[in-house]
């Protein structure tokens, strides 16, 4: 795929160039320190070693399970992350939305799915005439939207879905029906079964409702109509996943969607990860960490850092304090706590900070992290910048 060179500038938030612009590549060839007096706070940072480890566990994983893989592209919308995770051999990638298939198709992805149920007319005309993208449908309307197209040609999953959850059929009565519209559809073609267990709380609630897919293809192929994919898998249960479409029939392929697993996460995804229940398969490591400075501590128990609801995520669950830099030195965080964050300040519960300590924290959700940030430094083991990662939000 193709990777625009990014370019650093005065919009370049973390960044401090007032009166400089810089590619990615010369602004890396550098190799600035973060503390050398180049960066303002808060910053976001990816750690290279620690990114480049998850991406091939999780290759290794869909390897060993015979899967096909397609991150959840929406994750990053980073164009170096995603080239990352096509070199270690991912099958394609997903995004959620048409516009972000968009991006993709102009960045070279040649296979796209999206997950999610597209309707919008001008969205359906570009996807007729685009090759290997995908999206679903999980109603009669849906079906006709598609099939109302005059030209081209759609490729299209049909959704299952649970009682409480988000878009998905919710009877296996419907699901062929709508499989059976899509099949007798003249410019529509039936690529798969799809299906989100993400929401779902407990382990027996996701069995449940992944056997409840393998029935439902059972089902589809028992009445004769033909297709070859499955797609599911968020990344709190795709060892689920792995372990309940085993059942599947052996004319379909499998396909995976984890995103969140690029970076990891030092709160939502490290108590959620499979590799808690299957620790040989793993592990994955935090790769993100937020820097910001206190600003004050007004009194005893309280200290107010420079970051916020425009910096970090705090959707499913709040910033993780991880360190303390003092005069250069790194300090001990333990007992640390954020308890809330307004626009543009963190409310840390803490004694012994001061104006002026720069804080290491850990995010909770990556997927709401990358959004905030157009350029992001990526950093060695040392705090040397060694390339710069663009996003397209």
């Amino acid at each position: 795929m193709e990777v625009p060179e990014a370019r650093i500038d005065w919009r370049s938030k973390g960044f401090f160039l007032p009166d400089r612009s810089m590619t990615a590549g010369d602004f890396a060839d550098t190799a600035p320190g973060l503390f050398d007096g180049g960066f303002t706070w808060p910053l976001l940072t990816l750690r290279r070693e620690a990114a480049r480890a998850n991406i091939d566990v999780m290759a290794a994983y869909c390897r060993r399970h015979d899967l096909d893989f397609a991150p959840h592209a929406k994750t990053t919308m980073a164009p170096g992350l995603i080239a990352d995770q096509f070199a270690a051999g991912a099958w394609g990638m997903t995004v959620a939305t048409p516009n972000q298939a968009l991006v993709l198709r102009r960045l070279g992805v040649e296979r796209i799915l999206i997950a999610n149920e597209v309707l919008d007319p001008v969205a359906l005309r570009w996807l007729a005439g685009q090759d290997g993208i995908y999206f679903q449908v999980d109603s009669l309307a849906g079906v006709a939207a598609a099939a109302a197209v005059p030209e081209g040609r759609l490729r299209v999953f049909v959704e299952l879905g649970h009682a409480g959850g988000r878009t998905g059929v919710r009877t296996l009565d419907g699901l062929e029906a709508v499989a059976r519209a899509v099949h007798d559809a003249d410019r529509l073609e039936l690529a798969g079964v799809t299906a989100y267990e993400g929401q779902l709380p407990a382990q027996p609630e996701v069995d449940d409702f992944l056997d409840q897919v393998v029935a439902g293809v059972r089902r589809l192929k028992g009445a004769g109509i033909p297709f070859s994919l499955v797609s599911a898998g968020g990344s709190a249960w795709f060892d689920r996943v792995v372990a309940r479409l085993a059942a599947l029939p052996r004319d379909v392929r499998v396909i995976l969607r984890s995103g969140a697993s690029v970076t990891h996460d030092d709160g939502f995804y490290l108590e959620r990860t499979p590799f808690r229940r299957v620790p040989a398969e793993g592990p994955l490591t935090a790769a993100l960490e937020m820097w910001a400075q206190v600003l004050s501590a007004p009194e005893p128990g309280l200290a107010i850092a420079g970051m916020g609801k425009r910096d970090a995520p705090f959707d499913e669950g709040l910033p993780v304090p991880l360190e303390v830099r003092r005069d250069g030195k790194p300090v001990d965080a333990a007992g640390m706590s954020v308890t809330k964050l307004n626009d543009h300040h963190t409310y840390l519960a803490a004694d012994g900070l001061a104006p002026g300590d720069l804080i290491r924290f850990g995010i909770s959700h990556p997927c709401t992290a990358f959004d905030k940030w157009r350029h992001i430094p990526v950093v060695d083991r040392d705090h040397r910048v060694v390339d710069v990662f663009e996003t397209y939000f």
